[in-house]
């Protein structure tokens, strides 16, 4: 489990996450950080999840994932954290 531990309910928050694969190096510290939102897939790379759904198809910006409010801090420390600088996170706000 990660620095902020993680759980499956709550309600959604205001943001949204997508991970660039083109620059995911792979090192797994958004999983770390939130393994409710971000996966590493068998072909080493971040995906982003959004319950059970992970959006891997097509992925990019086409695999937005709602954020639940309870874990927004968890996914911008990840996104700060992560080395390839991939995380993405658009507000609907």
């Amino acid at each position: 489990v990660g620095p902020g531990g993680s759980t499956a309910t709550g309600r959604f928050g205001d943001y949204q996450v997508w991970i660039d694969q083109d620059l995911c190096t792979g090192d797994g510290i958004c999983e770390d950080y939130c393994p409710d939102v971000f996966v590493i897939l068998g072909d080493g790379i971040a995906y982003v999840r959004e319950g059970g759904t992970v959006m891997n198809d097509p992925g990019q910006s086409d695999g937005l994932a709602r954020v639940r409010a309870a874990h927004e801090h968890l996914v911008m420390s990840a996104a700060v954290d992560c080395p390839g600088e991939c995380i993405f996170i658009e507000s609907d706000a």
